[in-house]
């Protein structure tokens, strides 16, 4: 796969849309903020900020903030909403992928709906994601456009990730011929659940 590297070396790679006028923070640093705030529980961009904010000045500088202070809700929201989406994925992609280099021999097909945080009125996002069981990680995943269905999806999911001698697994929905020959090519072992 990869050479591990940290997630604010991944994050380096992502393209900062803010005028260089604007940028008070490093765009590493803001990434890595909302990252660890989220897999701490952070639900919101209020509580990424708080987030932050909570743990002082030491914390921000070993994230690599050059000011006392990390940016506030605001400043996130008007990130968020410019940041090239695919370039964030392709970092956080390289930042797992250098973790789990070996060591996983199955991977899992399955689809999954993310609801929106401001309740049941906001459509979910549906993606498709390929999670390694060893590995306790998701290795990429696809949004699932509501024109078309997780089996085309999985197409485009099974040419992003290394199936060499390793066995695929998924509902029936996956067990179609040209998915399966997609696997074999690939070298992978299919598998339906």
């Amino acid at each position: 796969m990869s050479k591990a590297v940290s997630l604010w070396e991944a994050f380096g790679g992502v393209p900062d849309p803010r005028d260089a006028q604007g940028r008070r923070h490093p765009l590493p640093a803001i990434l890595t903020l909302a990252s660890v705030a989220i897999l701490s529980g952070a639900r919101s961009l209020y509580a990424i900020a708080q987030f932050g904010r909570d743990r002082g000045k030491a914390f921000a500088v070993a994230l690599g903030f050059t000011r006392d202070v990390p940016p506030c809700c605001a400043t996130l929201h008007y990130l968020f909403v410019a940041l090239d989406r695919k370039a964030f994925e392709r970092a956080l992609r390289r930042w797992t992928n250098g973790r789990v280099a070996g060591g996983w021999e199955s991977v899992s097909i399955d689809g999954k709906t993310l609801r929106g945080t401001q309740g049941h009125e906001v459509p979910g996002v549906h993606v498709l994601a390929a999670y390694a069981h060893e590995a306790k990680v998701v290795l990429d995943q696809v949004p699932v456009d509501a024109k078309t269905n997780e089996h085309k999806a999985a197409l485009e999911l099974l040419d992003m990730i290394p199936l060499d001698g390793k066995l695929v697994m998924g509902d029936a929905m996956f067990c179609q011929r040209d998915l399966s020959r997609k696997i074999r090519k690939k070298r992978g072992i299919g598998s339906g659940r």
